[in-house]
């Protein structure tokens, strides 16, 4: 889909290595059927955080390794990578289902005795202890191939009929870790939490997002101008907030 992870070895779980100065950080969890890629448009930088995009096994670079399953799997996997980089205030962003992978990345480095993430971004997702929901979840593949034409298209790219068959198993294995991972009721982080809807998002309006209010005593509820893949281009009203309260964190 991009060219952005071009020359990055097979392995790798950050698109790049962060950077020894940043003042914070905020890893950033692919949305489904993609990788890291989809953050070629963002910044470097949003505030004093460097912006540090996730690159899960089974797709792009990494499309000949397995994919991890489930999302309690992804954070067994995940964690030992990250560890020597949360030596500095950390954030997590996720979109869609990427929000609830970072959620339950939040929550086992909790129960592993490790540095939490001073702050969860979500964006266009429902709670946890919430049914998976979500048109995507009941699309059959001819439905899924558009949907994964057209996000290729929103990121720049062009639709190749071969790489959307690969990239459909992606989308499928990565819909089946969403649909299987609920917990039964809400699960209080450390962290704050920033809920961020979309105006024109058609599949997560941000009157679904309430139940996010019962997961931390600083959650706070932000409504950007935009459509479900507007975040794709970074617009300047979603930078300012992530940096708005990753100043906060760096203090």
């Amino acid at each position: 889909m991009s060219s952005f992870i071009t020359g990055r070895v097979q392995g790798q779980w950050l698109l790049r290595r962060p950077n020894a100065v940043a003042a914070c950080r905020i890893f950033c969890f692919p949305y489904s059927g993609v990788g890291a890629s989809m953050y070629a448009r963002w910044p470097e930088w949003a505030g004093p955080a460097e912006v540090c995009p996730v690159q899960p096994p089974g797709r792009e670079n990494r499309l000949t390794e397995p994919h991890y399953g489930t999302f309690e799997t992804l954070a067994e996997q995940l964690i030992p990578e990250l560890e020597p980089y949360l030596d500095r205030p950390f954030a997590f962003f996720g979109h869609c289902s990427s929000a609830l992978a970072g959620f339950a990345v939040a929550t086992r480095l909790a129960e592993a005795g490790l540095p939490t993430p001073s702050r969860l971004f979500v964006s266009s997702q429902v709670a946890p202890h919430e049914p998976p929901y979500g048109r995507f979840l009941a699309m059959n593949d001819d439905e899924l191939t558009a949907e994964l034409a057209g996000l290729t298209r929103s990121m720049g790219g062009d639709p190749v009929p071969g790489l959307l068959d690969l990239w459909l198993s992606v989308m499928k294995a990565d819909i089946a870790a969403h649909k299987a991972y609920q917990i039964p009721e809400p699960s209080r982080l450390a962290a704050g939490v920033s809920v961020i809807g979309w105006d024109q998002d058609q599949e997560v309006p941000p009157e679904l997002m309430a139940g996010w209010r019962g997961y931390s005593d600083d959650v706070r509820f932000i409504t950007l101008r935009g459509s479900h893949h507007t975040f794709l281009d970074a617009p300047l009203a979603l930078t300012a907030e992530l940096a708005h309260d990753m100043r906060q964190v760096a203090q």
